[in-house]
């Protein structure tokens, strides 16, 4: 599908109650293809007062809004689903345009993104509450669930579609308006998504969407507004801090799914065929750019020769270049700084005594590609042991024991995914008792679903975003106590 095309389809303005409109102060910034450096749009970046105005249009139809009955915001959705996949190839174009995942991937991001549509449409009619007597009696109890009320909503650029999907999902299903914040990086997806809400049957103000070169510009004064009832962010751990502090002024609803530092622990007993193929799942889906992505990955001392060898040749059978070309498996990474940040973790890892198996290198551009790497013989003393990766780098480390596995792999301030091999079912249970992360992949790189709660402990986050705790997060209980008529 031709790219110019597509993104002529897309409103690169900012998106305020019912309508595309410019910037106030007439400022823009410019989207880039990361695998060639062409200019794909020039987008209007929103100012203060814009950010207000959205604020302004998502309060005053919160009301309104929230009076919806469920059935009329699961027919939104169900729509929303339906249209987002028959617009598959334009959505999987503009994310291999704007962020350089293989146009496959792609196409695999609109069904997993498409599914939060659906998800949330079905349970849009399932918020139950419960109806039960006052144990020393006297009273019958109620419980109702109420939309939280307006609510902020800050994507990132890794995966625009789907971590768009899961956060406006639910918010409509539970009856929330919104502002939707976009990473600048790749803020096409997710302007064509509103777009595709809108044509769904959403009212205006419901989503309001503010793309801008300048983060804190969008969130810091809605923050500030008395009236925002919940933030969801998704993005780095650091920044996540900082809205962390803005939200506990006005005490807000906070969702936050920040960084990742997965490991992988593949046991004596496991099977190698599908720990490698789990392994390369884990590592590699997104180029490795994901909070997901495994980053340490430790193995039993008496396997970790041949897994190594097995893992090197599966990463040299990868293929480097455009998205859009033909078997390309490894896009580029989203922008310069993001390569040399992977070209600095190796050389330090080395520095500690790692071994480059394959890889290491920077490939040759346009655009912003690093070669699929294997590393071995780090020690827990460089930063790839600490730091979120990134990028296409595998990273090898040997244990001996059970509980050295456990040990190693909890060595970490993140806490959001994991993943285990063993051909022994008692080792999940094990594993679910002993690593201190919030997902868990036994024999599986793959671990999210839309049916599935998603979330992290420790620096990595708190809430859950998808299954049936995705929308609990989008609303508030309130209790009724009710004299007993008898």
């Amino acid at each position: 599908m031709d790219i110019s095309s597509v993104v002529e389809k897309v409103h690169t303005q900012l998106l305020i109650s019912d309508r595309w409109r410019d910037g106030s102060d007439g400022e823009t910034y410019q989207v880039e293809n990361p695998a060639t450096g062409e200019v794909l749009a020039t987008m209007s970046s929103a100012s203060e007062s814009d950010a207000l105005d959205a604020m302004n249009a998502a309060c005053d139809v919160q009301k309104e809004w929230s009076r919806t009955s469920p059935r009329e915001r699961s027919d939104i959705l169900r729509r929303a689903f339906e249209l987002v996949t028959e617009r598959k190839e334009e959505f999987a174009t503009l994310m291999t345009a704007e962020m350089g995942k293989p146009y496959a991937e792609a196409v695999g991001e609109v069904a997993y993104g498409a599914e939060y549509l659906r998800w949330f449409s079905e349970e849009a009619v399932r918020q139950y509450g419960r109806t039960f007597e006052a144990p020393e009696g006297g009273k019958r109890l109620l419980t109702v669930r109420k939309p939280v009320g307006p609510c902020l909503l800050i994507t990132p650029w890794n995966f625009p579609l789907a971590m768009a999907t899961r956060k406006v999902a639910p918010a409509v299903a539970a009856g929330c308006t919104m502002v939707l914040k976009p990473a600048k990086l790749t803020p096409l997806t997710a302007h064509y998504f509103a777009q595709t809400m809108l044509d769904a049957g959403l009212p205006a103000g419901v989503l309001n969407v503010v793309s801008s070169q300048s983060a804190s510009t969008v969130s810091e004064p809605i923050m500030a507004d008395p009236r925002l009832r919940k933030v969801s962010f998704t993005g780095s751990t650091e920044v996540g801090r900082t809205l962390l502090k803005g939200a506990a002024d006005n005490i807000l609803r906070t969702s936050m799914e920040l960084g990742g530092n997965a490991p992988v622990l593949v046991f004596e007993d496991a099977d190698l065929d599908v720990a490698v193929e789990g392994t390369m799942q884990a590592k590699m889906r997104n180029i490795g750019e994901a909070c997901t992505a495994a980053n340490r990955i430790f193995v039993h001392e008496s396997l970790i020769d041949e897994f190594s060898h097995r893992l090197t040749q599966r990463m040299e059978e990868l293929k480097v270049g455009n998205g859009f070309d033909d078997d390309v498996t490894v896009g580029p990474l989203i922008e310069e700084k993001a390569v040399d940040n992977v070209a600095s973790l190796i050389d330090n890892a080395v520095d500690h005594g790692a071994k480059v198996t394959t890889g290491g290198t920077r490939v040759e551009g346009p655009g912003y590609f690093f070669a699929p790497t294997v590393l071995t013989g780090a020690t827990p003393n460089a930063r790839v042991f600490r730091e979120e990766i990134f990028g296409p780098v595998a990273v090898l480390y040997p244990f001996s024991t059970e509980e050295e596995a456990y040990s190693l792999a909890n060595d970490t301030e993140f806490g959001l995914a994991s993943y285990v091999f063993s051909e022994n079912p008692a080792t999940m249970f094990r594993a679910s008792d002993n690593l201190e992360f919030g997902l868990l992949g036994f024999n599986t790189g793959i671990a999210s679903n839309a049916a599935a709660p998603f979330g992290g402990v420790k620096h990595s986050g708190m809430g859950r975003e998808g299954g049936a705790e995705g929308i609990d997060e989008y609303s508030e209980i309130q209790y009724i106590a009710v004299a007993d008529p008898y």
